[in-house]
């Protein structure tokens, strides 16, 4: 594969720990390396003062700080400024599918007659130095257009379609690690290996063919983050030659402090927006983590916190209203049901809960939503279809929405049960253990789960007990309670997947993090921070 014009095959400093498999010294290039070296050599340094100062309001929360709007940006929040004018594939983004990237998903979702496919080197995509570098090169194949797969148990080929939907790329959150490569003798963020090997390997291409490099944002907290990341498209382009706005972001508001920054994010990246995208599950995890000392902030049962809930209601119109003003697309969240094959009825009962949920997301004025599941794509395709007669809905004003931070940081109400603790613990331990071995999006009792929806499991039990909350039949939640539960669920689970997949599964040591994140005297930032020492470790023998 050729390199860019312009850069040097130098790679000084620049260290493989990773193992080499056939077809990835194309990905791992020399001049692609080379890159990768520049952007952490750039912005490391920056991403330690971000991570740093995360850090510093997590204390500040702890001590007694309420979130609010900030006073310094009032000016930008009240100006009458607009992004720049969104690229024509990405005018219309009514149903994006999203997904992990190994090379049979590439091609089905980008098949699956959705309007974009985000590509997800986060939350549904387990670290594994096999599936990071691996997935580069489905998407580099992705958009020349020559991906192919053959299942090796049906011998089943599959191609892309003459019509495709839109590739939109989901990099890691700014505080994962990507510990096979180092740079001057460091591990290096994540984020900075996934964006830069596929800005790399793809912005011309993606030009040629009239696209873009278009990226999802995650996990972003403040406005400062979003600065970072708009230099970081700057650098890219401008190395590689390309115009400026050839990256283009939306970003995820998916934690409480992004909620109160969402003018300021846009406007930080207004050459490179394309808009936000309410990523409710962890903004419900972000919400517990913010209020993680508060015993008056204890949530109800995860399956009760729905988008009806005020603070999600609030939450998903101030989105909509700052999109609209902008001119940037606002993006709903993902229900989390899936069709269920062999139970109708069941089947019907989950997807009247979807089409509830996208005809909602519709009718508040969002431009688009996220479904999990190619079978999703035509409900929520109809849903949006019916209440909007063009490409999106930006001339949807939502001038009537005023929201105040007590909206924002409204208690969601309802009740803990037991049988929610169960759940909680039995989709986090098997969430973990599949993980673990490799695999970041798992379905669970017809939900499809991934990183997201397990850390509000294990955030939740881990409040409950921090706060000996009582459950609706007045027990209160403590360690004893916790465990013999998980031991109970453990069993049911060996159950359910059978003894031979429970013995060759990382069951025990699934078991054992979980519990050791809800038992811990503090929450932890992350589950995948500690996990990922976990994964099984491809560094190449000295």
């Amino acid at each position: 594969m050729p390199e860019p014009a312009g850069h040097s095959n130098r790679t000084v400093g620049v260290v493989v720990r990773g193992r080499e498999e056939p077809g990835w010294d194309a990905v791992l290039s020399p001049g692609a390396l080379a890159f990768v070296g520049r952007l952490v050599r750039e912005f490391r340094p920056r991403i330690d003062e971000l991570l740093f100062a995360r850090a510093t309001r997590r204390d500040a929360l702890a001590a007694g700080l309420r979130l609010g709007f900030l006073d310094e940006t009032a000016t930008i929040r009240r100006g009458d400024w607009t992004i720049a004018a969104v690229p024509r594939d990405l005018e219309r983004r009514v149903v994006e599918i999203t997904g992990p990237i190994d090379r049979k998903m590439v091609i089905n979702a980008l098949n699956s007659g959705a309007d974009t496919y985000m590509a997800d080197f986060e939350d549904s995509t387990s670290p594994t130095w096999h599936n990071v570098v691996d997935g580069q090169r489905n998407l580099i194949d992705a958009v020349r257009r020559t991906i192919r797969h053959t299942d090796p148990t049906t011998g089943k080929e599959y191609r892309l379609n003459e019509s495709v939907a839109t590739l939109v790329v989901r990099p890691r959150g700014l505080h994962l690690t990507e510990r096979h490569i180092e740079v001057d003798g460091r591990t290096v963020p994540g984020a900075l290996v996934d964006f830069g090997l596929f800005v790399f390997h793809n912005a011309r291409a993606l030009l040629a063919r009239g696209s873009g490099a278009y990226f999802y944002l995650p996990k972003l907290e403040s406005h400062h983050e979003a600065r970072l990341w708009n230099d970081a498209f700057t650098l890219a382009e401008q190395a590689l030659g390309v115009p400026r706005g050839t990256c283009r972001a939306t970003v995820l508001i998916e934690t409480l402090p992004a909620a109160f920054e969402m003018d300021e994010i846009l406007y930080e990246l207004r050459e490179h927006a394309a808009g936000l995208n309410c990523g409710r599950w962890d903004y419900i995890f972000s919400f517990i983590k913010c209020h993680r000392w508060h015993a008056d902030r204890v949530l109800p049962d995860r399956s009760q916190i729905a988008m009806t809930q005020p603070f999600l209601r609030a939450y998903a119109q101030l989105a909509i209203r700052t999109c609209h003003r902008r001119r940037a697309h606002a993006i709903g969240g993902m229900a989390a049901q899936i069709p269920i094959r062999d139970d109708p009825r069941a089947s019907e009962v989950a997807l009247a809960k979807v089409r509830a949920d996208k005809e909602r997301e519709a009718g508040d004025g969002h431009d688009g939503t996220w479904v999990a599941h190619p079978g999703l794509v035509a409900l929520a395709r109809e849903a949006f279809d019916a209440r909007m007669s063009g490409p999106n809905q930006l001339a949807v004003a939502r001038t009537d929405v005023q929201v105040s931070a007590d909206d924002l940081l409204h208690l969601p109400e309802g009740t803990r049960t037991e049988e929610g603790l169960r759940l909680n613990l039995r989709v986090g331990i098997q969430y973990v253990e599949s993980w673990l071995r490799g695999t970041g999006c798992v379905p669970l009792y017809h939900l499809m789960e991934d990183a997201a929806t397990a850390e509000i499991s294990r955030a939740q039990v881990w409040q409950w007990r921090a706060h000996a909350a009582r459950l609706d039949d007045r027990r209160p939640v403590t360690r004893e309670l916790i465990e013999r539960i998980a031991a109970e669920e453990m069993s049911r689970v060996a159950r359910e997947v059978g003894a031979v997949r429970f013995a060759h599964g990382r069951f025990p040591d699934a078991e054992e993090l979980f519990l050791r994140f809800c038992l811990a005297d503090d929450l932890d930032e992350f589950l995948t921070l500690a996990a990922y020492e976990r994964l099984p470790d491809d560094i190449r023998p000295a």
